[in-house]
């Protein structure tokens, strides 16, 4: 979704993903890597001046593959920015640090984390390796806790968690235009009529989002049934995440 929107950004978009991907078009270069081979994310980030960093698994998985895409991966991502010149990094953190909080609840960045599975608990690692990197070598890092980036919201709890791919687009533009970022928390969703994030300590980036779901609800409500009261969709800010099992291979 982010390929063509974030060509305008750079003379040359540096695209990777662990499978194959469609042939490199006008100002793009397209490099396939696991992200737990070291050596390869050292020769991606070569010569980058910012990296978008939303590669990984982005569901509940068994742990080895989260492991070694979400937390060996973040390692390699950090060293390798460490080695070549520290580009900014902007990481796709997500709502399911924070998953377990009920949706009666208004949170800030610093509120305890509450993961909802091993894929929360490997974007809070995420976290604390942006934050140590910063602090030890002044490496940025904005991290952004995903909502729900979607065309549209797909149900009734993403009303709330809802986040457009313009203002996705509009964040991206702040953090890397930014003359000096530090290590910020920015919760990623749009300006919902429900909230459930303050992201007041984020507004020095200069970053407003400016779409609404409120524009989907009718829709929302006319193709989805309301879940029941105790349905954890109903009950968690991170919503099945909190119902799903361990998985095992």
């Amino acid at each position: 979704m982010m390929r063509s929107r974030l060509s305008h950004m750079a003379d040359t978009i540096r695209l990777s993903d662990v499978s194959d991907m469609e042939p490199a078009g006008d100002g793009e270069e397209v490099v396939q890597c696991d992200l737990a081979d070291e050596a390869a994310v050292h020769d991606l980030v070569k010569d980058c001046d910012g990296i978008v960093h939303f590669g990984g698994v982005s569901v509940e998985q068994p742990f080895d593959p989260i492991c070694a895409a979400n937390i060996r991966g973040v390692y390699n991502i950090y060293e390798a920015a460490r080695a070549h010149g520290m580009p900014r990094i902007l990481f796709a953190s997500s709502n399911h640090t924070i998953g377990y909080y009920t949706q009666d609840q208004h949170l800030g960045v610093d509120d305890p984390m509450k993961p909802d599975g091993l894929y929360g608990v490997s974007k809070c690692f995420g976290e604390a390796m942006a934050s140590m990197y910063h602090s030890k070598f002044g490496q940025e890092t904005a991290i952004v806790r995903i909502g729900s980036c979607f065309p549209e919201p797909k149900n009734h709890r993403m009303l709330a968690t809802w986040f457009s791919p313009d203002d996705f687009v509009a964040l991206i533009e702040c953090v890397f235009r930014a003359s000096r970022i530090g290590c910020p928390i920015v919760w990623g969703v749009s300006d919902n009529e429900e909230q459930w994030w303050d992201n007041s300590a984020a507004r020095f980036l200069g970053w407003r989002p400016k779409d609404s779901s409120a524009r989907f609800r009718d829709k929302v409500d006319a193709e989805h049934k309301r879940p029941p009261a105790d349905d954890p969709n109903a009950v968690y800010q991170g919503g099945a995440f909190t119902a799903e099992p361990i998985h095992r291979d």
